[in-house]
């Protein structure tokens, strides 16, 4: 007899109202029937009703088997109910069922007896689809064998960040057992810094609900604690059915190779900017220094924190790589730090001499013509690598912890050392950095010794020159004389310039200024044998015109050049001037009282070009007055128009001063650019009354 079952009431209800299907049981849509000692049937759950196709009005107090089974089937049914009912033991398995439609279908079931508080027992079975059941245990299997034994890393984590299930591959990129990833946290298995970032992105899909796809992670792990790696990371959140949270999953795929392969090619790209960049960058000029500078510019910061460029003192001297006896001496000439450090202070400075011990990486490649690196540095090496125990500390102090010493060869020679090194960078220099270290070395080499050459050779011709110039007396019958040269200072030049001042019978004085077109030496001795000829016919007692007449006829002999002069003659007793000028700028009359002229002179052409007869003016020339004489490397400049720099000059003249030395000085200084492209000779002469000392 059916007895109406009363349930109790539950202390607390769980939090939430009515909700849908959430969880796996719902999924399964299993179905509760609860039957009495007898067979029938005292409670059918909706999920029955769905299942089993009849409602709870017609499947309640019916008997269970004439209900639900084939008659064929009823007697075996009602044999394990017994046996059910009678062991108290349960039953698990399929079983033929008709539905109410009159369909079969195969049912899984799981019987249990159930014993209430008056010692009644119950049959409870159990039920769910077998289909349905069968393709979930098959999905369980497949995730199941899908998470264990992919090559990705899988994970999920609860809305904590803790693991709740981790796969083997990602256990292994972890370093951590399967196990000891449970319960903890993403960032007590990994607590490096670099994985701070991934963290918060997983904070924020689990608040935002939107995925991170293929996010790349580099930091390192304790799979391999020396080495990064990299990874490419998927967060996305787990919802139920109402989207309500549950967790994060996690997909992780190692992309080191690729990372790595990145890298290289980033690194090989950066390689061909910095050779491009020291291309373009070293060798602008012909000064040893800046070349030197421009070469420690490029390395730092790109290629190392620290750059040292030493050249052996015998090439900067006399040009030869043969240190001869003893260790060798260098001159430093360029250092650059990427920052300040205390490294720089273990470097030697600029323009000082040093002589480094044996055991140096400098000493090292002028013995073995060999670079030398040392990927990481201990106290010994750094010991080694620095010139004193001072240094030492400092370099130790400052992090230093890879260095490489490349020696600079020009022309089959080891003329210096360019030494690198890094404190703040944390990469170990490879043989990738050694093999560009070397390319730019050998590339910086040769401009390095291009400018000592040339610095060779602009000290010879410069010293030709000089030699060739006259020691001038300041005092001359009526005139007090002054004269400059200055060689060009842009390139290291020496050019053609010149001046003379050549004493004639009756206290006469004659007063020339000239350019020989070219520079080097072979210039200067053009300009040595075209003086030399002017000082010859000036004896002859000459008319001006009538000595560029001759000259140009000499300098037609030296070809390939061609030269500019003005020529004049000075004779204090009848205060006369006569002059000629052959294509030359004109000179300048400065009177007392009266503002600085340019002297209106035929121009002429050129010496050595023939052709064209000279003319002579002759003016006055009165105590007080001042005569400049200069050439066109006074006033000429790449940028300024030529009439406003002589503009400029007449500026500079008034008011003149009263000696001529002092006149020099100053159109030197306020005219003359330390970085001018070419030499000047200037010749200024004070007429005084011929009676009067010279200088008073």
């Amino acid at each position: 007899m059916s007895r109406a079952k009363q349930c109790p009431e539950p202390e607390h209800r769980p939090e939430g109202g009515e909700s849908g299907p959430s969880g796996l049981m719902d999924l399964l849509g299993v179905a509760a029937v609860l039957l009495e000692a007898d067979g029938r049937i005292d409670m059918w759950s909706p999920q029955a009703e769905e299942l089993f196709g009849y409602a709870r009005g017609e499947a309640v107090g019916q008997y269970a088997a004439p209900l639900l089974l084939h008659p064929e089937h009823q007697e075996a049914a009602i044999r394990l109910f017994a046996e059910v009912m009678e062991t108290g033991r349960g039953w698990a398995g399929a079983f033929p069922v008709r539905h109410r439609d009159g369909s079969t279908r195969m049912v899984e079931f799981r019987n249990m007896r159930l014993t209430d508080n008056i010692g009644d027992h119950y049959a409870l079975g159990l039920a769910t689809d077998r289909s349905t059941l069968r393709q979930v245990e098959r999905d369980v299997a497949l995730s199941t064998r899908l998470i264990t034994q992919a090559p990705i890393g899988l994970s999920v984590l609860d809305t904590d960040l803790r693991y709740v299930v981790v796969n083997p591959a990602l256990a292994s990129m972890h370093g951590v057992p399967e196990a000891d990833h449970v319960g903890r946290t993403f960032r007590e298995v990994l607590s490096g810094p670099r994985f701070l970032v991934a963290e918060a992105a997983m904070r924020k899909v689990l608040e935002t609900g939107v995925p991170v796809v293929d996010e790349q992670v580099v930091g390192r792990t304790l799979a391999d604690p020396d080495r990064d790696h990299a990874w490419a990371v998927s967060f996305y959140r787990l919802e139920d059915h109402h989207g309500q949270p549950l967790g994060l999953a996690t997909v992780v795929v190692d992309v080191t190779d690729r990372y790595e392969t990145a890298r290289k090619a980033d690194r090989a790209q950066q390689r061909l900017r910095l050779v491009a960049n020291g291309s373009a960058r070293i060798g602008t000029t012909l000064e040893v220094e800046r070349t030197a500078q421009e070469l420690a510019d490029v390395l730092v910061p790109d290629l190392a924190d620290l750059a040292a460029v030493d050249l052996l003192d015998s090439v900067l001297q006399t040009g030869r790589t043969d240190v001869g006896e003893g260790p060798a001496m260098f001159r430093a000439l360029a250092v650059k730090t990427a920052y300040p450090t205390d490294a720089a202070q273990a470097i030697v400075p600029p323009g000082r001499l040093t002589v480094y011990h044996a055991d140096h990486p400098a000493s090292h490649c002028i013995r073995t013509r060999r670079p030398q690196l040392v990927t990481h540095l201990d106290s010994s090496d750094l010991a080694r690598i620095a010139a004193g125990p001072e240094a030492a500390r400092l370099l130790a102090r400052a992090g230093v912890h890879t260095d490489m010493a490349v020696p600079l060869i020009a022309r089959g020679q080891v003329i210096g050392v360019m030494g690198l090194a890094r404190a703040r960078n944390p990469l170990p220099f490879d043989e990738d950095d050694l093999t560009l270290a070397c390319e730019l070395a050998a590339s910086a080499a040769l401009s390095i010794d291009n400018a000592v050459l040339h610095q060779h050779i602009r000290s010879a011709a410069e010293t030709l020159q000089r030699s060739l110039l006259p020691q001038l007396s300041p005092c001359h019958p009526g005139l007090e004389v002054a004269a400059r040269y200055r060689p060009a200072q842009a390139f290291s030049e020496v050019g053609g310039d010149w001046y003379d001042v050549i004493p004639l019978d009756g206290d006469r004085t004659a007063l020339t200024v000239g350019d020989v077109m070219g520079s080097g030496i072979p210039a200067a001795t053009a300009m040595g044998r075209l003086r030399t000829a002017t000082s010859t016919l000036a004896d002859l007692d000459l008319d001006p015109a009538r000595i560029l007449t001759h000259l140009d006829k000499i300098i037609r002999g030296l070809e390939p050049y061609i030269a500019t002069c003005v020529y004049a003659v000075y004779d204090p007793h009848h205060c006369r001037l006569h002059v000629a000028s052959a294509g030359h700028l004109p000179p300048v009359l400065v009177r007392d009282g009266r503002p600085p002229e340019l002297l209106d002179l035929p121009t002429g052409i050129p010496l050595g070009v023939g052709g064209v007869p000279f003319e002579a003016t002759t003016l006055d020339l009165r105590p007080g007055d001042q005569l400049v004489l200069y050439t066109d490397g006074l006033v000429e400049t790449r940028n300024d128009p030529i009439d406003e720099r002589l503009d400029d000059l007449l500026r500079q003249l008034s008011p003149p001063f009263r000696s001529a030395e002092e006149t020099c000085d100053r159109l030197l200084r306020r005219l003359r650019h330390p970085a001018d492209h070419d030499d000047v000779a200037l010749l200024i002469a004070r007429a005084l009354p011929l009676a009067t000392a010279c200088g008073t």
